[in-house]
């Protein structure tokens, strides 16, 4: 019986990293990552020292030269993983089709798995892909991956099953090309099983704040209070982008009705945005809401923007921070976010929460180990 292999990856359409860091919670060693943002390129390069970050669109990703900056052979890579953009597969783009471009970014994967060859493959996007044409895209992704010699399974995973504060359906395609059993990770929180991560344990240690206030870095109040912010916290003492954004004067006589658990319902009709005021009651369940302590977060957008989802502070009549949104989606508060406030928020929520991707990357490993009967050491 022989050793584990080196456990290699590289990271397409990779944003700020938070896939490439839940696969490093994992074990694998991330060589490359390739994004056309800059701002979450700086961010990549920045968490993610020993990875070559590529700056550019895909479509010029040469393949040649990843192989030469990473010192593979094609064939030799583990596991290549990616997301393409969500925008043309969103249930919040009413437009959305195959016949947008965007949608078609996929093919760019599927190219650089022809030209690399590695022997795992996982793709991940959100739901709303299943609805593009009864399942096309699906379809199509699974059909050629199948062409070009892998075995492919897709699941939806929820993210707060695997420890992450938030509601998130993600989809998750694995496979391989090497014959070896493909599993997707099993869940380890919920009902019979370890309990839901709160807002509580993500995000109570962290300083209040006042409507729009930044003060820089901030020591967090007292001691962790949860596995999950110690986890998060590491070794740190203080933590960087916990700024609150600033909302208008409006928004803060809105944010004075709303309790825990509220949304626009609470908000007196005379306040409420003119397009509101036409809305049905049973529409738009989330604007405006306020989180509560022992919840969930809704899914973490790009935006944390009140007028489309519940982030506002359990307690404190603002919005939530990067850092918050950031520990929302489980990031390590070592996570430095670059850009400017509203590229962070993007960074953030367009992210693989990091503990969904330790989970899939244990899962890939756990699969390729037994295929190989090799003992399974510790992550």
């Amino acid at each position: 019986m022989t050793g584990e292999r080196h456990l290699t990856a590289i990271d397409l359409f990779c944003g700020a990293g938070g896939l490439s860091a839940g696969l490093e919670m994992a074990g694998f060693e991330v060589l490359a990552g390739n994004d056309l943002f800059e701002a979450a390129g700086e961010t990549f390069s920045k968490t993610h020292s020993h990875a070559d970050f590529i700056l550019g669109p895909i479509q010029n990703l040469n393949t040649t030269e990843l192989m030469n900056r990473t010192g593979l052979k094609r064939g030799e890579l583990a596991v290549l993983v990616g997301g393409p953009p969500c925008q043309a597969y969103s249930v919040y783009n009413h437009q959305r089709g195959m016949h947008d471009e965007r949608a078609q970014l996929f093919r760019q994967y599927l190219r650089l798995v022809d030209e690399l060859s590695p022997e795992w493959i996982v793709m991940e996007n959100v739901a709303g892909i299943f609805s593009i044409g009864g399942g096309e895209a699906v379809h199509a992704i699974e059909k050629e991956l199948a062409t070009l010699g892998y075995d492919v399974r897709h699941e939806v995973l929820k993210a707060e099953e695997f420890g992450v504060p938030q509601e998130r359906r993600r989809v998750v395609f694995i496979g391989n090309r090497i014959g070896a059993p493909i599993c997707h990770p099993k869940p380890t929180h919920g009902p019979g099983l370890l309990p839901y991560t709160t807002i509580a344990d993500a995000i109570s240690d962290l300083p209040p704040l006042q409507n729009g206030e930044d003060k820089g870095p901030v020591s967090y109040v007292g001691e962790a209070k949860s596995e999950f912010q110690q986890a998060l916290r590491g070794n740190l003492t203080r933590v960087t982008s916990h700024a609150a954004p600033r909302l208008g004067q409006v928004n803060l006589e809105r944010l004075q009705h709303i309790p825990p658990g509220g949304s626009w319902r609470d908000i007196p009709f005379d306040l409420l945005p003119a397009g509101m005021k036409r809305a049905k009651r049973s529409d738009h369940t989330k604007r405006y809401g306020r989180m509560t302590w022992d919840g969930l977060s809704c899914t973490v957008l790009t935006k944390c923007d009140i007028h489309w989802g519940a982030y506002i502070h359990p307690e404190q009549n603002r919005a939530i921070s990067v850092r918050e949104a950031a520990r929302l989606q489980s990031f390590p508060d070592w996570f430095e976010f670059a850009g400017s406030k509203t590229e962070q928020y993007v960074q953030v929520g367009n992210a693989v929460p990091p503990l969904l991707g330790r989970a899939i990357g244990e899962a890939i490993r756990l699969s390729m180990n037994k295929f190989a009967g090799v003992a399974i050491p510790a992550a």
